[in-house]
Protein backbone atom coordinates (compact mmCIF):
# COMPACT_ATOMS: atom_id res chain seq x y z
CA UNK A 1 0.00 0.00 0.00
CA UNK A 2 2.70 2.18 0.99
CA UNK A 3 4.81 1.76 -2.57
CA UNK A 4 1.34 2.37 -4.42
CA UNK A 5 1.00 5.96 -2.41
CA UNK A 6 4.73 6.72 -3.22
CA UNK A 7 4.02 5.91 -7.25
CA UNK A 8 0.86 8.28 -6.65
CA UNK A 9 2.75 10.94 -5.17
CA UNK A 10 5.25 10.73 -8.08
CA UNK A 11 3.08 10.80 -10.99
CA UNK A 12 1.43 13.42 -9.29
CA UNK A 13 4.94 15.38 -8.94
CA UNK A 14 5.69 14.19 -12.41
CA UNK A 15 2.70 15.95 -13.86
CA UNK A 16 3.21 18.87 -11.65
CA UNK A 17 6.62 19.40 -13.28
CA UNK A 18 5.32 18.86 -16.91
CA UNK A 19 2.55 21.54 -16.05
CA UNK A 20 4.86 24.02 -14.80
CA UNK A 21 6.63 25.27 -17.88
CA UNK A 22 2.88 25.21 -19.78
CA UNK A 23 2.14 27.58 -17.05
CA UNK A 24 5.37 30.12 -17.25
CA UNK A 25 4.94 29.98 -21.07
CA UNK A 26 1.39 31.36 -20.73
CA UNK A 27 2.87 33.96 -18.12
CA UNK A 28 5.51 34.54 -20.65
CA UNK A 29 2.87 35.53 -23.35
CA UNK A 30 0.23 37.06 -21.04
CA UNK A 31 -2.02 38.73 -21.72
CA UNK A 32 -2.56 38.01 -25.07
CA UNK A 33 -6.05 39.62 -25.99
CA UNK A 34 -8.16 42.23 -24.16
CA UNK A 35 -8.96 42.36 -20.60
CA UNK A 36 -11.64 42.59 -18.72
CA UNK A 37 -11.89 44.82 -15.47
CA UNK A 38 -15.11 44.18 -13.80
CA UNK A 39 -16.39 46.57 -11.50
CA UNK A 40 -19.19 46.24 -8.87
CA UNK A 41 -20.44 49.71 -9.00
CA UNK A 42 -21.67 51.83 -11.70
CA UNK A 43 -20.09 54.51 -13.89
CA UNK A 44 -18.98 57.64 -11.93
CA UNK A 45 -18.11 55.94 -8.84
CA UNK A 46 -14.99 55.77 -6.94
CA UNK A 47 -14.25 52.39 -8.21
CA UNK A 48 -15.39 52.81 -11.70
CA UNK A 49 -12.58 56.11 -12.03
CA UNK A 50 -10.41 53.83 -10.56
CA UNK A 51 -10.50 50.86 -12.99
CA UNK A 52 -10.37 53.56 -15.81
CA UNK A 53 -7.05 55.32 -14.53
CA UNK A 54 -5.40 51.66 -13.52
CA UNK A 55 -6.49 50.71 -17.07
CA UNK A 56 -4.73 53.60 -18.83
CA UNK A 57 -1.50 52.16 -17.23
CA UNK A 58 -2.28 48.69 -17.91
CA UNK A 59 -2.65 48.71 -21.47
CA UNK A 60 0.59 51.28 -22.06
CA UNK A 61 2.71 48.65 -20.57
CA UNK A 62 0.52 45.21 -22.03
CA UNK A 63 -0.40 46.99 -25.45
CA UNK A 64 -3.73 45.05 -24.93
CA UNK A 65 -7.08 46.97 -24.66
CA UNK A 66 -8.77 47.19 -21.37
CA UNK A 67 -12.45 46.65 -21.14
CA UNK A 68 -14.10 48.57 -17.97
CA UNK A 69 -17.30 45.89 -17.39
CA UNK A 70 -19.55 47.95 -14.59
CA UNK A 71 -21.53 45.01 -12.75
CA UNK A 72 -23.58 47.11 -10.08
CA UNK A 73 -25.99 45.63 -7.49
CA UNK A 74 -26.81 44.02 -4.68
CA UNK A 75 -23.74 45.44 -3.03
CA UNK A 76 -21.25 44.20 -5.41
CA UNK A 77 -21.91 40.34 -5.26
CA UNK A 78 -23.12 40.60 -9.28
CA UNK A 79 -19.34 41.57 -10.25
CA UNK A 80 -17.90 39.42 -7.57
CA UNK A 81 -20.00 36.00 -8.85
CA UNK A 82 -19.43 36.94 -12.14
CA UNK A 83 -16.00 36.95 -12.05
CA UNK A 84 -15.53 33.59 -9.16
CA UNK A 85 -17.19 31.91 -11.67
CA UNK A 86 -14.78 33.38 -14.93
CA UNK A 87 -11.92 31.62 -17.10
CA UNK A 88 -8.93 31.62 -14.61
CA UNK A 89 -7.20 32.08 -17.53
CA UNK A 90 -6.08 36.17 -15.69
CA UNK A 91 -7.91 37.72 -18.04
CA UNK A 92 -10.90 38.78 -15.81
CA UNK A 93 -10.23 40.83 -13.12
CA UNK A 94 -12.43 42.04 -10.56
CA UNK A 95 -11.88 45.04 -9.25
CA UNK A 96 -13.43 44.73 -5.78
CA UNK A 97 -13.72 46.54 -2.32
CA UNK A 98 -13.98 46.21 1.51
CA UNK A 99 -17.75 45.81 0.52
CA UNK A 100 -17.31 42.56 -1.38
CA UNK A 101 -14.62 41.18 0.31
CA UNK A 102 -14.82 41.68 3.77
CA UNK A 103 -18.18 43.32 4.61
CA UNK A 104 -20.51 41.11 2.34
CA UNK A 105 -20.10 37.75 4.35
CA UNK A 106 -20.77 39.56 7.84
CA UNK A 107 -23.96 41.57 6.14
CA UNK A 108 -25.57 38.01 3.96
CA UNK A 109 -26.34 34.26 5.73
CA UNK A 110 -25.65 33.58 2.44
CA UNK A 111 -23.50 34.78 -0.61
CA UNK A 112 -23.20 32.68 -4.08
CA UNK A 113 -19.37 33.12 -3.77
CA UNK A 114 -16.85 33.00 -1.18
CA UNK A 115 -14.46 35.63 -1.10
CA UNK A 116 -11.50 34.01 0.27
CA UNK A 117 -12.09 30.40 -1.69
CA UNK A 118 -13.37 31.39 -5.15
CA UNK A 119 -10.74 34.23 -6.05
CA UNK A 120 -6.82 34.54 -5.95
CA UNK A 121 -5.99 37.90 -4.52
CA UNK A 122 -3.63 39.92 -6.44
CA UNK A 123 -2.88 43.22 -5.37
CA UNK A 124 -4.24 46.09 -3.43
CA UNK A 125 -4.81 49.27 -5.48
CA UNK A 126 -5.70 52.21 -2.84
CA UNK A 127 -7.57 53.20 0.11
CA UNK A 128 -9.43 56.94 1.06
CA UNK A 129 -11.53 58.09 3.18
CA UNK A 130 -14.77 59.74 3.43
CA UNK A 131 -17.14 62.87 4.08
CA UNK A 132 -20.47 63.41 5.94
CA UNK A 133 -22.83 65.21 3.98
CA UNK A 134 -25.90 66.70 4.31
CA UNK A 135 -27.99 68.76 2.22
CA UNK A 136 -27.04 72.59 2.60
CA UNK A 137 -30.22 73.60 3.55
CA UNK A 138 -30.40 71.62 6.52
CA UNK A 139 -30.07 73.22 9.65
CA UNK A 140 -27.39 70.92 10.79
CA UNK A 141 -24.19 72.80 10.59
CA UNK A 142 -21.77 71.08 12.26
CA UNK A 143 -21.39 67.52 13.45
CA UNK A 144 -22.67 68.43 16.80
CA UNK A 145 -25.86 70.08 15.48
CA UNK A 146 -26.48 66.31 13.53
CA UNK A 147 -25.98 64.47 16.63
CA UNK A 148 -28.54 66.60 18.52
CA UNK A 149 -31.04 66.05 16.00
CA UNK A 150 -30.87 62.59 15.93
CA UNK A 151 -31.01 62.56 19.35
CA UNK A 152 -34.45 64.56 19.99
CA UNK A 153 -36.02 62.48 17.14
CA UNK A 154 -34.21 58.62 17.24
CA UNK A 155 -34.52 56.94 14.71
CA UNK A 156 -36.10 59.91 12.02
CA UNK A 157 -33.23 60.97 10.37
CA UNK A 158 -32.47 58.84 7.10
CA UNK A 159 -28.59 58.12 5.44
CA UNK A 160 -28.07 56.46 1.95
CA UNK A 161 -25.46 54.04 1.34
CA UNK A 162 -24.55 52.90 -2.46
CA UNK A 163 -22.40 49.75 -0.53
CA UNK A 164 -20.81 48.85 2.42
CA UNK A 165 -17.96 51.04 3.65
CA UNK A 166 -20.79 54.14 3.51
CA UNK A 167 -23.21 51.61 5.54
CA UNK A 168 -20.33 50.83 8.22
CA UNK A 169 -18.76 54.30 8.49
CA UNK A 170 -22.72 55.49 9.43
CA UNK A 171 -23.10 53.09 11.29
CA UNK A 172 -20.07 53.18 13.48
CA UNK A 173 -20.29 57.05 13.47
CA UNK A 174 -23.85 55.98 15.13
CA UNK A 175 -22.61 53.89 17.74
CA UNK A 176 -19.56 56.03 19.01
CA UNK A 177 -22.51 58.88 19.00
CA UNK A 178 -25.04 57.18 21.08
CA UNK A 179 -27.69 57.76 17.79
CA UNK A 180 -30.10 55.84 15.56
CA UNK A 181 -30.22 56.48 11.95
CA UNK A 182 -32.40 54.81 9.33
CA UNK A 183 -30.60 53.46 6.22
CA UNK A 184 -31.70 53.71 3.01
CA UNK A 185 -30.25 51.06 0.27
CA UNK A 186 -28.74 52.62 -3.30
CA UNK A 187 -26.96 50.56 -5.83
CA UNK A 188 -24.02 53.02 -5.56
CA UNK A 189 -22.80 56.06 -3.83
CA UNK A 190 -23.57 58.40 -7.10
CA UNK A 191 -27.46 57.45 -6.54
CA UNK A 192 -27.18 58.28 -3.16
CA UNK A 193 -25.63 61.50 -3.53
CA UNK A 194 -28.31 62.83 -6.22
CA UNK A 195 -31.23 61.99 -3.34
CA UNK A 196 -29.20 64.02 -1.06
CA UNK A 197 -29.03 66.68 -3.58
CA UNK A 198 -32.43 66.61 -4.03
CA UNK A 199 -33.67 66.37 -0.30
CA UNK A 200 -34.87 62.96 -0.32
CA UNK A 201 -32.60 61.80 2.23
CA UNK A 202 -30.69 63.46 5.03
CA UNK A 203 -27.34 62.61 5.76
CA UNK A 204 -24.68 60.45 4.38
CA UNK A 205 -20.83 59.31 4.28
CA UNK A 206 -19.44 58.99 0.81
CA UNK A 207 -16.33 59.04 -0.74
CA UNK A 208 -14.63 61.87 -1.51
CA UNK A 209 -14.33 60.94 -5.29
CA UNK A 210 -18.37 61.15 -5.39
CA UNK A 211 -18.50 63.65 -2.49
CA UNK A 212 -15.75 66.22 -3.32
CA UNK A 213 -17.31 67.86 -6.58
CA UNK A 214 -20.57 68.12 -4.74
CA UNK A 215 -18.51 69.64 -1.99
CA UNK A 216 -16.99 72.07 -3.72
CA UNK A 217 -19.91 73.02 -6.40
CA UNK A 218 -22.04 73.87 -2.64
CA UNK A 219 -24.52 71.03 -3.89
CA UNK A 220 -23.82 69.69 -0.27
CA UNK A 221 -22.24 70.25 3.26
CA UNK A 222 -19.32 68.64 4.72
CA UNK A 223 -19.67 68.06 8.42
CA UNK A 224 -16.75 65.88 8.76
CA UNK A 225 -14.00 63.87 7.59
CA UNK A 226 -13.18 60.50 8.20
CA UNK A 227 -9.64 60.11 7.80
CA UNK A 228 -6.92 60.90 10.69
CA UNK A 229 -6.16 64.06 9.19
CA UNK A 230 -7.83 66.79 7.03
CA UNK A 231 -8.02 66.37 3.42
CA UNK A 232 -6.13 68.65 1.74
CA UNK A 233 -8.59 68.50 -0.79
CA UNK A 234 -11.07 70.07 1.52
CA UNK A 235 -8.74 71.81 4.64
CA UNK A 236 -11.94 73.70 5.71
CA UNK A 237 -13.54 70.15 6.63
CA UNK A 238 -12.89 68.85 10.52
CA UNK A 239 -12.26 65.33 11.05
CA UNK A 240 -14.98 63.34 13.09
CA UNK A 241 -11.90 63.61 16.42
CA UNK A 242 -11.80 67.44 16.27
CA UNK A 243 -15.65 67.81 15.53
CA UNK A 244 -16.65 65.82 18.57
CA UNK A 245 -16.64 62.25 17.97
CA UNK A 246 -12.92 60.72 19.59
CA UNK A 247 -11.17 58.14 17.82
CA UNK A 248 -13.26 58.12 15.32
CA UNK A 249 -11.84 56.93 11.67
CA UNK A 250 -12.95 55.08 8.74
CA UNK A 251 -11.47 54.11 5.66
CA UNK A 252 -12.05 52.23 2.39
CA UNK A 253 -9.89 50.23 0.11
CA UNK A 254 -9.48 48.86 -3.69
CA UNK A 255 -8.03 45.85 -4.43
CA UNK A 256 -7.46 43.44 -7.79
CA UNK A 257 -8.50 39.54 -7.41
CA UNK A 258 -8.55 36.72 -10.52
CA UNK A 259 -10.72 33.79 -10.07
CA UNK A 260 -9.23 31.15 -8.01
CA UNK A 261 -7.24 28.50 -10.30
CA UNK A 262 -5.68 30.97 -11.94
CA UNK A 263 -2.07 30.19 -12.38
CA UNK A 264 0.46 31.68 -9.96
CA UNK A 265 2.86 32.72 -12.90
CA UNK A 266 -0.13 34.86 -13.94
CA UNK A 267 -0.90 35.99 -10.94
CA UNK A 268 2.47 37.10 -10.37
CA UNK A 269 2.88 38.84 -13.66
CA UNK A 270 -0.65 41.04 -12.57
CA UNK A 271 1.00 41.82 -9.90
CA UNK A 272 3.78 43.51 -11.12
CA UNK A 273 1.63 45.39 -14.06
CA UNK A 274 -0.97 46.67 -11.51
CA UNK A 275 2.15 47.55 -9.03
CA UNK A 276 3.70 49.72 -11.92
CA UNK A 277 0.24 51.08 -13.45
CA UNK A 278 -0.92 52.07 -9.47
CA UNK A 279 2.06 54.24 -10.09
CA UNK A 280 1.35 55.53 -13.23
CA UNK A 281 0.79 58.95 -14.21
CA UNK A 282 -3.13 58.63 -15.26
CA UNK A 283 -3.73 57.00 -11.31
CA UNK A 284 -1.58 59.86 -9.76
CA UNK A 285 -3.40 62.39 -11.57
CA UNK A 286 -6.68 60.68 -10.06
CA UNK A 287 -5.50 60.19 -6.84
CA UNK A 288 -4.93 63.86 -6.48
CA UNK A 289 -8.24 64.48 -7.52
CA UNK A 290 -9.93 62.65 -5.23
CA UNK A 291 -7.83 62.19 -2.43
CA UNK A 292 -7.05 58.96 -2.53
CA UNK A 293 -3.94 57.20 -1.97
CA UNK A 294 -1.85 54.34 -3.40
CA UNK A 295 -1.79 51.49 -2.12
CA UNK A 296 -0.07 48.60 -3.30
CA UNK A 297 0.52 44.64 -1.77
CA UNK A 298 1.99 41.03 -2.76
CA UNK A 299 -0.96 38.45 -3.41
CA UNK A 300 -0.21 37.09 0.41
CA UNK A 301 0.14 40.81 1.40
CA UNK A 302 -3.44 41.51 0.18
CA UNK A 303 -4.89 37.87 1.95
CA UNK A 304 -3.14 39.24 5.15
CA UNK A 305 -5.21 42.62 4.73
CA UNK A 306 -8.37 41.23 3.58
CA UNK A 307 -8.70 38.69 6.55
CA UNK A 308 -7.41 41.74 8.88
CA UNK A 309 -10.46 43.99 7.91
CA UNK A 310 -12.72 41.32 7.60
CA UNK A 311 -12.65 40.65 11.36
CA UNK A 312 -12.65 44.66 11.76
CA UNK A 313 -15.81 45.24 9.46
CA UNK A 314 -17.35 41.95 11.49
CA UNK A 315 -17.01 43.70 15.29
CA UNK A 316 -18.37 46.94 13.53
CA UNK A 317 -21.63 45.32 11.69
CA UNK A 318 -22.18 43.10 14.86
CA UNK A 319 -21.98 45.81 17.23
CA UNK A 320 -24.55 47.77 15.04
CA UNK A 321 -27.02 45.02 15.40
CA UNK A 322 -27.30 44.68 11.92
CA UNK A 323 -28.79 41.28 10.85
CA UNK A 324 -27.21 39.13 7.82
CA UNK A 325 -30.27 39.19 4.90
Amino acid sequence: MYSAFVALVRSCLAVALLAAPLFAGHAQDYPDKPLRVVVPFGAGSATDGLARAVGEGIAKQTGQNVIVDNRPGANGIIAAENVAKSSPDGHSILFGTHTTHAANPWLYKKLPYDPVKDFEPVSALARGWSFLVVHPKSPARTLGDLIEMAKRAPGTLTYGAGGASSRVSVELFAQMAGIKLVYVAYKGNPLAVNDLVAGHIDLMITDSATGLPQIKAGALRALAYTGPMRSPLAPDVPTFDEAGVKGYENSYWFAAYLPAGSPAPIVGKLNKILVEAARGEAAKRYFASTGLVGFTTAPDGLARFQAEQSKILGEVIRGAGIDPE
